[in-house]
Order: C-alpha cells, then sequence, then structure tokens
C-alpha cells in the first residue's frame, strides 16, 4: 500500500510517501527549487519521494491532500463579505489565485500525477495536524492539541487519540487565532509573517513582559484555554499587505523598522555591526521597548497554550500529549508545558507547521479512512534527499576542487574533532536531509560551544544574523542531564528535534557560553547513538577531547536562503562564508587560508 501525502498553497508545501504505515521520504519543496517557504504545488518533493519508493505516480493506491480546499475558499469569501469594501483587495486576490489551480487541486493531481479520482483523498487540516503528531508518536493513546495560524475556518482544536482513531472535540474558528495574533507581533517588531517568529522568540528573553496588560486587550482568554481576539485592533481578515490597523499601533506605538540594527545593554554591539552610532544609547533605549513587546506577547502565549494544555488534560485525563501546527514550533512555550502541566511525555514531529500536514494526510487515509494498524514511529528526521560518495567526488573532481577523502570515519571524525578544537567553523553535510526547519547534524554547521567569542564569531562567518538569536547545542542524549534541567532526557521525543527550550544548569553556563541564551537557557537537540551514529561519534570524540559532550550546531544555510541540500549547494555556501573547513561525507575541503 503506497500513499502520498501533499501539503502545498500557503507555505511550506511538501510531499511525503508511506509504503504500508511506514514512511519511506519526506521532504519540502524549498529544499529543491531554493525559494525559501516555497508554497507552490510540491513537484520536486513528490518527484523525490516516488524515486526513493522506485514508484511512478501511476503506481500509487492513494494521494492524501492535507486540506479541504472548498472549505478553506468558503472562509475566504465569506469573511471577505463580511468586511466589504475594506477587504476587496483580499477578495480579488482570491478570485484570481484560488479559481486558477489552488480550488481545483483534484485535477491538478489527476492531471500531474495521473492518478484516478477514486484513489484522491482529503483529509481536513487540522486533522492532518492531529494525525501529523499522534500517528508518529510511540503512544498508544495521547490527548491532541493543535495551533497555527489558520486551517479552513478552524485555528485550534483538541482532541484525543487512540490506537487508530483520532477525534477532535473542540475548536477555534476563524478570525481568533493565537498564530495570526503571534505573527501580527512578528510584523510589528520588523520581522516577515510566517518566517519570523521564531525571531520574536529569541528576541523576547532580553525583554521583560511588562506589557502584557496591553496584550491582553487584544485577547480575552477564557480559563478553559478558549479565547476571543478583539478584532478592532487587526486587519489580517481584510487586508493582503498589514496584519495590524492603526488602532493596534495607538496602543502600541509605531512599528519596528525591519532595516533596523537590533541591539540593547543586555545583547551587546556586536562587531559585525561596524562602528557604534552617535546615537546609541536613544537606539538601546528604543529597541528595549520591541523587545519587552516581544516578551510580553511570548508570556500570553505561553499562558494560552498551558491553559490550553491543562484543559485538554482534564478533559481526557490522559497523561501523554501530541502537539502540532506552527504553534508547536515554539520551543520555548513546549518546555513551559512539559514543567507546567500534569503531561508527563509530549510528542511534536519536526515539521509541526503545514509542511507536516503532508504526512498528517497520509497517515490519517492510511489508519483513519482504510482503518490499517499502526507500526510507524518518528524518532529521527532524516527522511530527506541523499548524496553519496560517488556523487560528492564526481563533483569534488569536475570542480577541480581539491580535497582529502579518508577512508577511515575514525580518521575523519579526529580530523574534525581537531578544527573544532581549534576554533574553526565546520561545515557538515552527511546523510539525508532533514525534515521540518532544524537542522539535526546531517546539513549543519559546528563550532566550539566553550568558547564566549563564538557566537560572534559565526556571525560574523556566516550567518549574519541578529544578536539575540540563540545557537543550539546538540548533545549525547545520556549525558544532556548533567548540562541542561531536563530529567530523563533521552525519553523525551521533542528534545531529539530541538522543541524544547530548558534551563542550562547554572554551574555549566560558563562552561558552555556559546549556547547559553541571555535568560541562562538553551534550546537542545539529544543526540541518539543507534538514530545518528557518525554525528554521535563526533560529539562524543569531542566530550572525549574536551570534557564538554556537545558541539554548536547551527543550520548549514546563508541569511535567508534554505538549508542546503546537494552537494554543489553546501559547496556554495562555504565558498560564499568564512567557514573554514568543510566535510562533504568523507570528504573534507579546507578553505586556503585567508580565505576563511
Amino acid at each position: 500500500m503506497n500513499i502520498l501525502g501533499i501539503s502545498c498553497y500557503f507555505h511550506d508545501a511538501a510531499a511525503a510517501l508511506l509504503r504500508d504505515g511506514q514512511l519511506v521520504a519526506a521532504a519540502e519543496e524549498e529544499r529543491f527549487t531554493r525559494k525559501k517557504h516555497d508554497y507552490e504545488f510540491p513537484q520536486h518533493a513528490i518527484d523525490f519521494c516516488l524515486g526513493v519508493g522506485g514508484l511512478r505516480s501511476e503506481e500509487l493506491d492513494y494521494v492524501a491532500f492535507f486540506e479541504k480546499p472548498f472549505v478553506k475558499f468558503e472562509r475566504l469569501i465569506l469573511s471577505s463579505l463580511q468586511t466589504f469594501p475594506r477587504s476587496h483587495h483580499v477578495f480579488r486576490e482570491a478570485m484570481i489565485s484560488w479559481l486558477g489551480d489552488k480550488l481545483w487541486i483534484k485535477h491538478l493531481i489527476q492531471r500531474r500525477l495521473r492518478v484516478p479520482p477514486s484513489r484522491i483523498l482529503f483529509s481536513e487540516h487540522h486533522l492532518s495536524h492531529a494525525a501529523s503528531a499522534f500517528f508518529c508518536s510511540p503512544f498508544e493513546d495521547a490527548a491532541l492539541l493543535t495551533v497555527d495560524g489558520v486551517g479552513e475556518w478552524t485555528t485550534a482544536s483538541l482532541g484525543i487519540g487512540k490506537g487508530t482513531e483520532l477525534k477532535l472535540l473542540r475548536e477555534i474558528r476563524f478570525p481568533h487565532s493565537l498564530g495570526l495574533l503571534y505573527s501580527a507581533f512578528t510584523a510589528f517588531l520588523g520581522f516577515e509573517v510566517n518566517e519570523g517568529e521564531y525571531k520574536v522568540m529569541g528576541m523576547a528573553p532580553f525583554g521583560s513582559p511588562r506589557y502584557q496588560d496591553k496584550v491582553y486587550k487584544l485577547i480575552r482568554l477564557a480559563s478553559d484555554g478558549g479565547f476571543e481576539l478583539n478584532m478592532d485592533y487587526f486587519s489580517f481578515h481584510y487586508s493582503t499587505e498589514k496584519t495590524f490597523n492603526g488602532k493596534f499601533e495607538t496602543l502600541f506605538g509605531p512599528p519596528r523598522d525591519s532595516k533596523a540594527l537590533f541591539f540593547t545593554t543586555a545583547s551587546g554591539y556586536p562587531s559585525y555591526f561596524g562602528e557604534k552610532p552617535a546615537n546609541y544609547n536613544e537606539l538601546s533605549k528604543q529597541n528595549q521597548y520591541y523587545a519587552d513587546i516581544a516578551a510580553s506577547i511570548q508570556a500570553v502565549t505561553e499562558e494560552v497554550l498551558l491553559k490550553m494544555a491543562r484543559y485538554v488534560y482534564k478533559e481526557t485525563g490522559l497523561k501523554r500529549l501530541c502537539m502540532a501546527g506552527g504553534v508547536a514550533l515554539n520551543s520555548v512555550a513546549n518546555g513551559k508545558i512539559l514543567r507546567e502541566t500534569p503531561f508527563e511525555e509530549i510528542y511534536v514531529q519536526p515539521a509541526a507547521g503545514d509542511g507536516g500536514g503532508a504526512i498528517g494526510a497520509a497517515l490519517y487515509a492510511h489508519h483513519v479512512v482504510l482503518g490499517m494498524p499502526r507500526k510507524f514511529v518518528m524518532d529521527h528526521a532524516y527522511w530527506g534527499e541523499e548524496h553519496g560518495p560517488g556523487e560528492i567526488e564526481k563533483f569534488l573532481n569536475e570542480k577541480g576542487i581539491r580535497y582529502r577523502r579518508f577512508d577511515s570515519e575514525e580518521k575523519l571524525i579526529e580530523r574534525i574533532v581537531d578544527e573544532l578544537q581549534a576554533g574553526k567553523v565546520v561545515g557538515w553535510f552527511q546523510g539525508r536531509f532533514e525534515w521540518g526547519p532544524r537542522a539535526l547534524g546531517n546539513r549543519s554547521i559546528l563550532a566550539d560551544p566553550r568558547r564566549a567569542d563564538m557566537k560572534d564569531i559565526v556571525n560574523v562567518k556566516i550567518k549574519f544574523r541578529e544578536p539575540f538569536r540563540p545557537f543550539a547545542p546538540s548533545v549525547l542524549a545520556e549525558r544532556a542531564e548533567e548540562y541542561f534541567a531536563l530529567p530523563e532526557a533521552p525519553r523525551h521525543y521533542p528534545a531529539r528535534f530541538m522543541l524544547y527550550v530548558v534551563d542550562v544548569r547554572e554551574e555549566k553556563r560558563g562552561v558552555i557560553p556559546a549556547i547559553t541564551h541571555v535568560d541562562g537557557t538553551g534550546r537542545l537537540q539529544t543526540v541518539q547513538k543507534e538514530v545518528s551514529p557518525r554525528y554521535y561519534r563526533l560529539i562524543e570524540n569531542f566530550g572525549q577531547a574536551t570534557g564538554v559532550p556537545m558541539v554548536l550546531n547551527t543550520s548549514f544555510n546563508l541569511k535567508g536562503e534554505p538549508i542546503v541540500n546537494t552537494p554543489h549547494e553546501a559547496f556554495r555556501t562555504f565558498s560564499q562564508s568564512g567557514m573554514d573547513i568543510l566535510a562533504l561525507g568523507e570528504c573534507v575541503i579546507e578553505k586556503p587560508k585567508g580565505l576563511s
């Protein structure tokens, strides 16, 4: 039984292939087209999945789409009519875009994949989210919580999963949306919606949540986690350009300039910003205000999610929770739910946003529609394209690139450990690329977490990022509790996927300053030997050499680009950045002195 899942036409289009209930391949379209958050029909991702499965599209038993386009179109039309004439641009855009391929997705799948209509199935957006978490989890039963911007009408839901059954019990509907509330503040703080939400999360620790009372003028929260937005402050329901309106700006002041440098007294003024401006103190004070706004919306978001989680626990009595939707990528909130609710275990799969809907749709079709038993657990994220030694060496030889090939993995790791200890920044390109937005050791940039200056070094050399954005630690799972406040760390699946932010133990903060955020936390990734053996051995050897069993890990990409897929993309990124060493599989390329 081969089932292809597809998600597309909002953001992060993706495809996933199941064979007899087991995941074969999954990838987001952006990794192939190099368009960040590409939302178009994921033909490249589909072709990749079929290639891994050794299938022609005609051989698919079913194709499952992650939502119901006509229901979504109904919401767009009705919402536009309710706010007309202010919404005439939304109405016009809906007519232009949805009366094309978006609405007729069944016909498009028939035409592109040559699959008869009887084999094309449609899930619902939040059912796909719930299925992507529950059916990927190791839990036989669990409470379900999905929270995002909006699907068809639903913006949040809670439910229950048991065996192959999945039921949503309650929902919140558009325009009342926690995801869209957070996105409005994302835009207000000068970041791109559906891209910069994690930047707000990173900025928040530099501020204090002193403006929660103002945020609560925008949202009325009930004791069960239900809420309503005060729509007088928003424009996302009638505008294609702005998510908030003048009344929002009257309450919070002028939006932050997206081109302005961010720095506060706590962040310091990074060397890569250049010379300090004459009005440094004034600008630092302005930035502090925006950091306080970020802290305030993060605190309110956490409170809403905590109330939701406590309510779903009260309703279900279950000790395990599965979460999905874009808001489930808020790893700070996830850590709080683990610590401050009765749930003992949480599962979030690594592509919790819309891309993950492709897996959810396929799993929903397999288990709920077709009634097939469960046999799959997503315990790692390595489901993307792989480029073997032959392809890597062919590329290097054709381009005349000097390299050294290590026949022994031990010697390869020894070389990389030596470079890391010497303060070098290493591009690490191995195996299949990761599913979801996080680099988890196959498409990563690595550095020494013990060096206090390493944040600036990596930013200066590669990322050119805002100084408030933390770098993550990859740590041996069985050693994680020595450094982080996460009891029984190996059993927590979100920690494998970098989806928990937890406290760095106070006595260890001075040991690993490069991955310790300003508030004393870290967004850790636990690494298991059986799941990622080469990456594990690299960290293990680094630990034996230094006494610290972890490395600094950030995604292998330049600012504004998707994470690399191919050897060519990896080498281009290496060449255009200040990385010192590139490990392409067993091949190591060293940048000539003076060029790194």
